[in-house]
This record gives structure tokens, C-alpha cells and sequence, in this order.
């Protein structure tokens, strides 16, 4: 039965486009050969409540699911299929992977491409499975899976492949990825459920002790966007923020400083700190000595916080700096893998491994 389905497989795979997909906590990046980064839409799904059936016809994904978030009648929720990078609602994961495939191809649903996707570091392999199963029912015909600090390493031109140590640091929306690379693979690798999420967490709770008001998990990453920073600013900022008084119920609004949205945000810029530290720690005294002069190299969405590297070089007393466009170095590299399986496939986890 299986072989009676090749010729077919084949031939829907000649007309499929095959996509590296960054599956991220906060946003899914999607990249394609020769074409580069083509869709980078939030990772939510509107459901109908009570029953996995996606919205606007399956089309309540991404942007148009955002928006929605905190924001929903009774009968209707904004979920976030992935958590600190793993996949929390496989049906609901499922349904989006499907979203994206589609939407690659112009709302083509009978393609079959292969697809490269970045997991977190520490998953384990049923959670690996987990993925795989998902995206190969939401219509890919390979699945190849890469560790996301080795896409971003490939994606920033790293020289992972070479005899050469490189760190890297990609703090996304629920874990921060951290590895030394040499070699293409892994010398020393940690996944931290510490990133931009529980920055955005920080938040919240400072507002609520400090200025009791209750906020939302989107205002808080408007106030982190705007104002947040981990290291001193030239000019400090402030900004004005609306919610609801914890102790009238009633709306209103208050002004938060850059200098007390710093404080909030110290402890989680300091527990990632500590994480590069223990992986520095771990790595062999030659790639130590590599690393004295390539330093630290920052991507992910968290990269943009104001003062990451200076706090990160200062806690370390090495090098550290923030790539260009680092949101999207994960996906790049999952497009440049894509033109260069032959060389890579020794590092990539495909079904017959796990």
C-alpha cells in the first residue's frame, strides 16, 4: 500500500515548494528556496470554544488570530498551540502547520513538500516525534527537524561547520537557546524556558504590585517593546499605560518609567546570563580560547531588547553583540539547510531516526 503511493507522492512533491518553518512560542517564521523569508505571522489559532474548529473557515491563524488574543467573547478562544517551545495542543498545532503550508503554496492543499523545522535544544525525542507527526499530517512529505541554535548559527554565517567554537544565544518567545557550535553539531547545548514570555510575565506583575493595575499579555509587549531595556539608556523613557485598576474594577491609565520596567526585567535577563554561564562553563578549554575573540552571538526576538548585549557582556567579561534582522536568522537557516541537505543531513533528525 505504502509503495502504491509513491508515483503519486512524487508527483504532488514536483509541484510543492519546500519550506524551512522557525516553529516558535511567539511567532512562526516560514522561508522558502530562492525566495527567502515569505510569511512571519504570530503563532496563535482562534477556535471555536469547546471544539478545535478554527475560525474563518480555518483561516483564523497568525495576524488575524493576534489580534484577538485577551480580546474574545465567551464563545470563542485565542490559543497558542506551542509552549516554552514545545507543541501543548497537537491538533490545534496541526491546524496551523496546515495554514502555512497552504498559504506557501496560494491555498493549494494537495501539495506535499518536504519541510525543515527548528526545535528547541532540550526536547526530548517524543516530543521530536511529536512535530514531525504534525507537520507530516498537515501535508509535508519529508520532515527533517534542526536544533535551533545550529539554524541560527547557519542562518548568521556562523563557521559552524568548521573546527572552530561559536556561541550563540537565541532568546525567543518561550525558551532561550544557548550552544556552542564546532564542527556542525553541539559541543555543549541548554534550552532555558526563560525568554521573551516571562519577560512580558515580569511585567504584568510589576504593574500589578506597583501601580495596581491588571494589563494583558499584548500591552505588556508593547510596554517591553517601547520602553524596556537591560542596561542604562542614554535618554530614559516613559510611556502611558491603560488597564484596569485591581482595586475599583474601573478602567484607567498610569505611566511607567524605562528605569522600573529595567528592574522588573532584571531578573529574567539575569537568570539567561547564568545560563550562558553554565554552558561557558561546560565547553572544552580550546573552545573557550575560540570564544575569547568570537564572543557572544545574540538572535531571536529578545535580541531587541535594549542593552541585551552590554548586560550579557558585562555579567560574562566577553564580547557579545546582536546580529542583524536577528528575529529571522532561525528561519534562514532552515532555508539555507533546505539548499544544502546533502551537507548537512549528518546533523538533521528525520522520522527513521527517532
Amino acid at each position: 500500500m505504502g509503495n502504491a503511493l509513491k508515483p503519486l507522492e512524487w508527483i504532488l512533491g514536483r509541484f510543492s515548494v519546500d519550506m524551512g518553518i522557525d516553529l516558535g512560542t511567539a511567532n512562526t517564521l516560514v522561508c522558502v528556496r530562492g525566495r527567502g523569508i515569505i510569511l512571519n505571522e504570530p503563532s496563535v489559532v482562534a477556535v471555536k470554544k469547546g471544539s478545535n474548529e478554527v475560525l474563518l473557515g480555518g483561516m483564523a491563524v497568525g495576524n488575524a488570530a493576534k489580534s484577538m488574543l485577551g480580546r474574545t467573547p465567551g464563545n470563542i478562544e485565542a490559543i497558542r498551540p506551542l509552549r516554552h517551545g514545545v507543541i501543548a495542543d497537537f491538533e490545534i498545532t496541526e491546524k496551523m502547520l496546515r495554514y502555512f503550508i497552504a498559504k506557501v503554496h496560494d491555498g493549494r492543499h494537495w501539495v506535499k513538500p518536504r519541510v525543515v523545522i527548528s526545535v528547541p535544544t532540550g526536547i526530548t525525542a517524543v516530543e521530536r516525534r511529536a512535530v514531525i507527526h504534525s507537520a507530516e499530517r498537515a501535508g509535508a512529505r519529508k520532515v527533517y527537524l534542526i536544533d535551533e541554535p545550529m539554524a541560527a548559527g547557519i542562518g548568521v554565517d556562523l563557521p559552524v561547520t568548521e573546527a572552530r567554537g561559536s556561541l550563540i544565544v537565541d532568546i525567543g518567545g518561550g525558551t532561550t537557546e544557548v550552544a556552542v557550535l564546532s564542527l556542525a553539531g553541539s559541543v555543549v547545548a541548554t534550552s532555558l524556558r526563560v525568554a521573551g514570555d516571562e519577560m512580558d510575565e515580569a511585567i504584568v506583575s510589576h504593574l500589578r504590585r506597583h501601580h495596581n493595575l491588571l494589563i494583558g499579555e499584548q500591552s505588556a509587549e508593547r510596554i517591553k517593546l517601547t520602553v524596556g531595556s537591560a542596561w542604562p539608556l542614554e535618554q530614559e523613557l516613559s510611556m502611558e499605560v491603560k488597564g484596569r485598576d485591581s482595586v475599583t474594577g474601573l478602567p484607567r491609565r498610569a505611566t511607567v518609567t524605562s528605569i522600573e520596567i529595567r528592574e522588573a526585567l532584571s531578573e529574567p535577563v539575569r537568570q539567561i546570563c547564568e545560563c550562558i554561564r553554565q554552558v561557558l562553563e561546560e565547553a572544552p578549554p580550546e573552545i573557550s580560547a575560540d570564544l575569547v575573540d568570537s564572543g557572544i552571538t545574540i538572535v531571536g526576538g529578545g535580541a531587541l531588547l535594549h542593552g541585551i548585549p552590554e548586560a550579557i557582556s558585562d555579567h560574562l567579561g566577553i564580547p557579545a553583540h546582536v546580529v542583524d534582522e536577528p528575529l529571522s536568522a532561525v528561519a534562514r537557516g532552515t532555508g539555507i539547510f533546505l539548499d544544502k541537505l546533502d551537507v548537512f543531513s549528518q546533523v538533521l533528525t528525520t522520522d527513521e531516526d527517532t
